[in-house]
């Protein structure tokens, strides 16, 4: 249990220092965990059932003039709104690869670790005390954004966080990141 929390918080993490301080980090050169894997040897972790797909990838931009903003937040069981602050938000090309990922993190499990190509695609930036991130230099696409919020005590996260949006070039889009 603790070592499953564990690799969520490195999930979570992940999401966070992706939006460090409202402020885009460059892709390609900030190496951050496996937001879609990295799961500790005790835990069942699902095999990647779509190989890396090089050429899909290949056709995409890996910067742009585009922007995603918004608020990361989960509300508890008990109806209590948490703020994620200080947290890692990623924006990810919506590749059926990432989506494989994506549909494995949202019902709960882990999948191996993606390939590292896939993260020169990738965008990050952590959140502010109060929530709110911005990542800048997004081509225009299909795109997931996804995060996670430590849950009081600090020993575990929420479930993953993950909204699609498209964004066309130069275009500013606004995502309530919430569960």
């Amino acid at each position: 249990m603790v070592a499953g929390n564990l690799r969520l918080g490195a999930l979570a993490l992940t999401v966070t220092l992706v939006l460090a301080g409202c402020e885009s980090l460059s892709t390609g050169s900030f190496q951050m965990p496996d937001i879609f894997g990295g799961a500790d040897s005790d835990e069942t972790v699902v095999k990647r059932q779509i190989p890396f797909p090089a050429d899909e990838y290949a056709k995409l931009e890996k910067k742009g003039t585009s922007a995603v903003q918004g608020r990361l937040t989960y509300e508890t069981s008990a109806g209590q709104t948490l703020i994620g602050a200080g947290e890692t938000v990623s924006v990810a090309p919506a590749t059926r690869y990432a989506a494989e990922a994506a549909d494995v993190a949202l019902s709960g499990r882990k999948i191996e670790p993606a390939d590292p190509r896939a993260r020169e695609y990738t965008h990050y930036a952590k959140t502010d005390d109060n929530g709110y991130f911005v990542v800048r230099g997004i081509p225009a696409g299909v795109f997931y954004v996804a995060g996670s919020v430590l849950l009081p005590g600090g020993n575990s996260r929420s479930p993953i966080i993950i909204k699609q949006i498209e964004l066309g070039e130069g275009q500013t889009r606004d995502v309530d990141l919430s569960r």
